[in-house]
Order: C-alpha cells, then sequence, then structure tokens
C-alpha cells in the first residue's frame, strides 16, 4: 500500500534521500554535488553506494540517512542533511568523514589506494555564527603560509536558513538572491513552496530542477515510509518552535533577534544569549526523547511551555545525584507512581512532571 503525500519537504532527510539517492535520479544528485565543489572536483557520474532502501533503518528512527557515493575518478562524496541542531555537530562531522575516508582501504591495500574525501553537510541550522556566508569550504592548510599539503580532506556545510529564514519572502525576493546553482538548489530545499516547474522565472529555468519539482509532486511513500517520514517531520518542526518561542522571549527582554541565527544579542549580553540558547537546546532533547518514548506531538508543545529554569532555584548539576536525574531513568519518574524525595537536595519531596522537567534542565 502507497499513501500519497501532499507538501513533502526536501529538508527532511528521508525525502532527501528518495529523492538524491536512488539510480533513477542520480543526474539530480550530480547537479548538486558540482554546485557545491569546486572545479577540481566535478563528477560527469557517481556510483551510490548506499542507495536508498528504507528496510535499512526500519528499524532505527535515529538512523542517518546520509547519501555516500564515488566519483569516476574514486572520489568519495557524503551528502547529508541534518534536521536539528545537535551538540558538537563539528567532531560528528570529521567522524563521518573519517569514516568515508577509511573505508575504502581494503586489508593488505596500500595507502596510495586512497581517494580524495568531501564530506557535505546541508544544515537546517546555524552551525557556524560567526560566518556570513551560507556555504562555508575547510581544509587543512599550513599555519603560517597557508599552503595545503593534506588535500584529501575537504569538508563543505551548507546553512540553510542564512539563505532564506523568513517565511513571508516571496518569489520575487528568492530570485533576486540566486546567482549561482547552488544557490537554485537552496532555493529548492527552502522554498520549494514557491517553485512550480511549469512557470519558473528566467533565472531558475533549468532542468534538473525542473526535474526535481516533478519527482517531488508524484513522490510517494509506502506507509512505514510516511511514518518515518512524518516522525522526523515533527522534529523539524520542535527544533523551529521551540527556537521561535526562545527568540520571542529574548526579545520582550531587549535582546535583538539575529537574521542568521534565530537569536544574536550584544557583547554585553553574551552570557545572556548562552543561557538563552542553552535552554532550547535542552527543550529540543527533552521533546526528543518524548517523542521516542511515545508522548503525542500535542502533549510535547504543552510541556515545552514548562522548561524553563527556575530562577530561585538554588540547585546545581553537582548538588544532584546522576542515579536520580540520569537521561535513562528520566521517564521512569514519569511513568511511576512513587516519587523520590528530592527534599535533601534542595528539590520537592514529590516529583511530578513538572518538576522532572525544571530538575532535567540540569543534565548536561
Amino acid at each position: 500500500m502507497t499513501v500519497i503525500m501532499e507538501k513533502i519537504s526536501p529538508r527532511v532527510d528521508i525525502c532527501f534521500k528518495k529523492l538524491f539517492g536512488v539510480e533513477e535520479n542520480k543526474d539530480l544528485l550530480v547537479s548538486l554535488i558540482n554546485s557545491i565543489v569546486g572545479k577540481d572536483n566535478q563528477v560527469s557520474d557517481v556510483t551510490l553506494l548506499n542507495p536508498y532502501n528504507p528496510k535499512n533503518f526500519r528499524q532505527d528512527k535515529l538512523s542517518i540517512l546520509d547519501i555516500k557515493a564515488k566519483g569516476i575518478d574514486g572520489k568519495r562524496f557524503n551528502i547529508e542533511i541534518q534536521i536539528s541542531d545537535e551538540a558538537d555537530y563539528d567532531k560528528r562531522a570529521l567522524y563521518y568523514w573519517a569514516k568515508l575516508y577509511t573505508e575504502q582501504l581494503k586489508v593488505a591495500q596500500d595507502y596510495s589506494a586512497l581517494s580524495k574525501a568531501i564530506g557535505i553537510h546541508i544544515l537546517n541550522f546555524t552551525s557556524i555564527p560567526q560566518a556570513k556566508n551560507y556555504h562555508n569550504v575547510f581544509h587543512i592548510t599550513e599555519k603560517e603560509n597557508g599552503f595545503a599539503y593534506f588535500k584529501d580532506l575537504e569538508l563543505h556545510t551548507i546553512e540553510l536558513n542564512k539563505f532564506t529564514s523568513d517565511s513571508s519572502e516571496e518569489l520575487k525576493d528568492i530570485v533576486a538572491k540566486t546567482r549561482t546553482a547552488l544557490d537554485m538548489w537552496v532555493a529548492f530545499l527552502t522554498r520549494h513552496d514557491l517553485l512550480k516547474a511549469e512557470r519558473l522565472p528566467k533565472e531558475l529555468d533549468d532542468e534538473n530542477l525542473k526535474k526535481a519539482l516533478h519527482v517531488l509532486d508524484v513522490l510517494n511513500f509506502s506507509a512505514e515510509e510516511r511514518e518515518l517520514y512524518e516522525d522526523h517531520l515533527k522534529w523539524l518542526r520542535i527544533e523551529a518552535n521551540t527556537l521561535k518561542k526562545t527568540a520571542e522571549k529574548a526579545l520582550a527582554e531587549g535582546i535583538s533577534i539575529g537574521k542568521q541565527e534565530g537569536i544574536s544579542i550584544g557583547e554585553a549580553r553574551g552570557i545572556e544569549k548562552g543561557r538563552e540558547e542553552g535552554e532550547a537546546k535542552k527543550a529540543i532533547k527533552i521533546a526528543k526523547a518524548m517523542l521516542l518514548d511515545g508522548d503525542s506531538i500535542e502533549k510535547i508543545s504543552k510541556i515545552e511551555e514548562e522548561i524553563k529554569l527556575n530562577k530561585d532555584l538554588k540547585l546545581k548539576p553537582t548538588d544532584i545525584p546522576d542515579s536520580l536525574l540520569s537521561k535513562n531513568n528520566f521517564f521512569e519518574y514519569k511513568k511511576t507512581s512513587g516519587s523520590p524525595d528530592l527534599s535533601k537536595y534542595g528539590g520537592p519531596k514529590s516529583f511530578n512532571v513538572n518538576n522532572i522537567i525544571k530538575y532535567t534542565a540540569f543534565i548536561k
């Protein structure tokens, strides 16, 4: 049984992989890769190393739906679209690059068999606030003279919200900022809702884009795929909603909202910015955990309202033992009627859902 869905977002990883990670759409993947990498790394064709197959992630809602491909000359590419902000994403990007590079070498093979590996990370959040451009490229270079000796490492970050984060923008606004092939693909990923294959302005009149829009229009999911898509879409909405609320709170306190970061404050409020962003990330983490535990999106939204640090609370993270506030025990407290007594730690004797939310704000 297949279920036809409306307004599918290509920013959701399962949709992204089903669109770009299948044999019949390799031309779209080639176009996307070539829009990102430099002249020396252009590809005419690729071999998909992990083509789309829902069976591979059926048992894991948190699986990484990246696309691995190999060019004719042996270069390896790893393309991932990341829905939500996660701690230490820079380390994760390096880790996946290292895997892409090292898994080329088979037993008894010489190091000369290794080809360049390029990691491409398309992010639905701001990961590099100090960078103004939405596309940034990283290499290893010599500190003083700037030359590259280790040439097999290359990482790209594409922060979609630096291209557009304003839902009120019209097609003319998107067209005005579209100058390159990468701009075109980012416009597709962020504002596909404004694009019609049969009525594209000349700045976006591209055969690959037309095909992507047609494929997106007729894309259908099985019931199992739809469930996975909707789960991942919920995370997208949870993050957007949580960050929006944090930004509104910051604005009410006189903190300026940065166009690129969502939350931007003056230098004098740097510490406060960190606290606000920290609360947002903790809220997202708790919401994701609740989602995996089976709670409804409505319940999660209600609980989000209560995820605030209690300014009058004197507790510090070290004041509460890990055995009481570990991630694994969190939902056990919620489900059991017997509540631990935290009074000796400065907390309440009764431990209800609201208190759990407040205390989990201290979990690192």
